[in-house]
């Protein structure tokens, strides 16, 4: 495996679990999708594999190792060597992430030279080749603008340029389409397909999008309050989901149904998701799963993460007694 995450805990203040014991691996040249809904520590789970949790923040438990390194037990200057090289991520909101007082050629020039030691005249070369290579065009004047002179579908494109620059073994992904339009999310989507079949990368994507889910990934880690709830193949977990949470979120996907019978009315989950400090005790799910109210266990003791079938894993209580299958 090219990255394993085991029991991976990041903290704020008192000791309060934003990521809360998340484990899951990734191949090499495989996609996993990281899913759920906003607040359940997705982001957070990235930022911890980059070694980048803000202050006051801190991995206080588990392993997280990539190509054999525990990332945990490198100095920062080591880190610094990794990310942009053979990690490398596209953040959530490329306009806050790109410096703005900078041409987007003279970020990606900085991260060629820092990485791969190109004299300026190569790194500009090859900032202009990559620019093209993820579809920008007329790149050798664009390496001369300022993100606020490209559109949204411009600067997320930088971002996979500025990412992709040191051909990373490992791409974490985080939202990379919000905010723009199905056409450019199509297109920004092809393009990682293309680039990662090109450079053999593996993608950690991040996203509550289950379409873009379904299209892109082989595998798929279900999130829920910092916890991973469900792991499967892509194909077996939409097929036959198995955590409650899960079945919610799926059921919750609108679908168009032409000529068939009376459409039926999207599911609703109810409440929202826990803020970590107000996590309540057994299944965190519970207080908003129609199948908990008359299971004890799932308002007492936090399920764990078991097989539920060939290569995959739920937690939940009520799955416990299932079959496999």
């Amino acid at each position: 495996m090219l990255l394993e995450v085991e029991n991976l805990h990041t903290t704020f203040g008192d000791d309060v679990a934003v990521v809360a014991g998340a484990s899951f691996e990734i191949a090499r040249g495989q996609t996993l999708a990281l899913v759920g809904e906003s607040g359940c520590g997705k982001s957070m789970t990235a930022l911890s594999i980059m070694r980048l949790v803000p202050v006051p923040g801190r991995i206080s438990a588990g392993r997280i190792v990539f190509d054999g390194r525990d990332l945990l037990a490198l100095d920062e200057r080591q880190m610094r060597r990794l990310r942009g090289d053979r990690i490398a991520m596209i953040f959530q909101e490329p306009m806050s992430s790109l410096n703005p007082v900078l041409t987007v050629g003279a970020q990606i020039v900085e991260s060629l030279r820092l990485h791969r030691g190109l004299a300026l005249r190569a790194a500009r070369r090859r900032c202009v080749e990559l620019l093209r290579e993820v579809g920008i065009p007329d790149p050798q004047r664009r390496v001369g603008e300022y993100p606020h002179q490209m559109s949204g579908g411009m600067r997320q494109r930088v971002m996979i340029a500025m990412a992709l620059a040191c051909q990373p073994d490992l791409l974490i992904a985080d939202e990379p389409t919000t905010a723009l339009d199905v056409t450019v999310q199509a297109q920004i989507l092809e393009l990682l397909r293309r680039l990662q079949v090109e450079h053999q990368m593996a993608i950690l994507l991040i996203t509550h999008d289950l379409g873009i889910v379904a299209g892109c990934a082989q595998r798929v880690c279900v999130m829920y309050s910092g916890r991973i709830v469900e792991s499967a193949p892509a194909a077996e977990l939409f097929a036959r989901p198995q955590h409650p949470y899960t079945q919610a979120l799926l059921e919750s996907v609108p679908r168009l149904e032409v000529g068939g019978p009376t459409p039926r009315r999207l599911k609703v989950i109810p409440g929202e998701v826990p803020r970590p400090e107000q996590r309540p005790g057994g299944c965190a799910f519970h207080p908003r799963c129609e199948l908990a109210g008359a299971h004890p266990p799932c308002r007492h003791a936090v399920p764990a993460l078991r097989p539920a079938g060939p290569q995959r894993c739920c937690a939940c209580h009520l799955r416990e007694a299932a079959p496999a299958g």
